[in-house]
C-alpha cells in the first residue's frame, strides 16, 4: 500500500478534508464553488473569498447541504481540484475512503460512488466509513465496548448524535442545528454568514462573557437597504446559547430513549463531543451544566472524522470498519 494513491475524504457542508497517505498530511479547503452561468470561476478557498461579495451574475455555493451531497457534479469538481493540488495526478486508479452519514439510501450511496467515479475522477476504489465510527476511532473510543458510548458531532449545519455499543451504532439522530444557526436575525437586520461566523468566534463566550460591541453592516429586513448596526456581545452569546440549548435538549431526549444501563455507563464515562463548532470556548462545560452529563472534548474539532480515516488507512486491523462499495452493489 506504500506506493498506492490512497485518500481519506470527509465532505462537509463547510469544508472538504482530504488525507493523503503518500504525503501523510491532511489538507483542508472550503467546500465552495463560484460559477457564472455554466463557467466555473473559482473553487475551494478562492471561491469562499468571493462568498457574499460577488456580483449578482456570479453564484457562490456549497455542493453539500446539511451533510448530504446536493450537487454531484460540483462536488466532484471541488474534490478533483483538491487532489490535483495535493498530488498532481489525474485522479485515476486511487483508493478513496469516505466518511458518510448513517442510514443512507441507495441513491445517496450512489452519489458518493459517482463523486469518485464520474467525469473527472475515474476507476477509483471506494470505501465508506460511517461518520460516528470515524469520529470514535479518532478520539480513541473502544468501539467493542458492550456498555456503550455516545458520540456527538456539532458541524456547520447539523449535529449528529450516536450511540455505539458492541461494535455497532444502535441508534443515531441528526439534528438540523449547527454553527451556522448560532447567529440569527437581530435588530431586524440580516447579516451574512461570514460576518456571523466572525462575530461568533471573536465575541462568543460561554463562560464569563466580556462586554464588548462590534459594528456590522447588514440588510434591513423592512426596507431591504444596507444598514449599519452596533452588535453587542450579549446578543451574540444569546444566539449561541439558544442554539446550544436546543441541541442539549435534543441530547437529553435522545438519552431518555436508550436502555438505562447504557445511559448509566455514558454518564460515568462521559459524552464524546467533536466537530468544528466545538471550538467555542467552554462549550463542554456549558453543555455539562445544561444536561448534567460530563463531556470529553476532542482535540481534533472539524478534522476528527478525517483523522479517524487516517488511522483506518494506516492500521490494517481498523479497516474492518470500512465497507467496500461498487456500482454493482448499489
Amino acid at each position: 500500500m506504500l506506493f498506492e494513491k490512497t485518500y481519506g475524504i470527509d465532505l462537509g457542508s463547510s469544508s472538504v478534508k482530504v488525507y493523503s497517505f503518500f504525503r501523510n498530511k491532511t489538507y483542508i479547503e472550503k467546500n465552495m464553488i463560484a460559477s457564472k452561468g455554466h463557467t466555473i470561476i473559482a473553487m475551494g478557498n478562492e471561491a469562499y473569498d468571493m462568498f457574499e461579495k460577488s456580483p449578482t451574475d456570479i453564484t457562490v455555493t456549497s455542493p453539500m447541504t446539511f451533510g448530504m451531497i446536493a450537487n454531484l457534479e460540483l462536488q466532484e469538481i471541488v474534490l478533483y481540484s483538491m487532489i490535483r493540488k495535493i498530488d498532481h495526478i489525474l485522479g485515476f486508479g486511487a483508493t478513496m475512503y469516505f466518511t458518510v452519514p448513517l442510514d443512507m439510501t441507495a441513491v445517496e450511496k450512489r452519489a458518493y460512488f459517482h463523486v469518485a467515479n464520474g467525469h473527472w475522477l475515474k476507476k477509483n476504489r471506494v470505501f465508506m466509513v460511517e461518520a460516528p465510527i470515524a469520529d470514535a476511532i479518532a478520539m480513541g473510543v473502544n468501539l467493542e465496548d458492550p456498555e456503550g458510548n455516545m458520540i456527538v458531532n456539532i458541524g456547520a449545519q447539523s449535529t449528529e448524535v450516536s450511540i455505539i455499543t458492541g461494535g455497532k451504532i444502535i441508534i443515531s439522530r441528526k439534528i438540523p442545528l449547527g454553527g451556522r444557526q448560532m447567529i440569527r436575525k437581530r435588530y431586524n437586520l440580516q447579516i451574512g454568514t461570514r460576518t456571523a461566523k466572525r462575530l461568533k468566534m471573536v465575541m462568543g463566550r460561554l463562560s464569563d462573557p466580556k462586554k464588548e460591541v462590534r459594528k456590522v453592516v447588514g440588510i434591513d429586513c423592512i426596507s431591504g437597504l444596507p444598514r449599519e448596526e452596533i452588535i453587542s456581545s450579549y446578543v451574540v452569546n444569546d444566539g449561541i446559547m439558544n442554539c446550544l440549548n436546543e441541541i442539549a435538549a435534543e441530547m437529553k431526549t435522545f438519552l431518555e430513549r436508550i436502555p438505562p444501563q447504557i445511559s448509566y455507563h455514558i454518564a460515568k464515562q462521559g459524552i464524546y463531543i467533536t466537530g468544528g463548532s466545538t471550538r467555542l470556548p467552554y462549550i463542554d462545560k456549558y453543555l455539562a451544566s445544561y444536561t448534567g452529563f460530563t463531556f470529553n472534548l476532542s482535540d481534533f474539532y472539524e478534522t476528527s472524522a478525517v483523522t479517524g480515516l487516517e488511522k483506518i488507512i494506516r492500521n490494517k486491523e481498523l479497516r474492518e470498519w470500512a465497507v467496500p462499495v461498487t456500482q454493482r452493489k448499489l
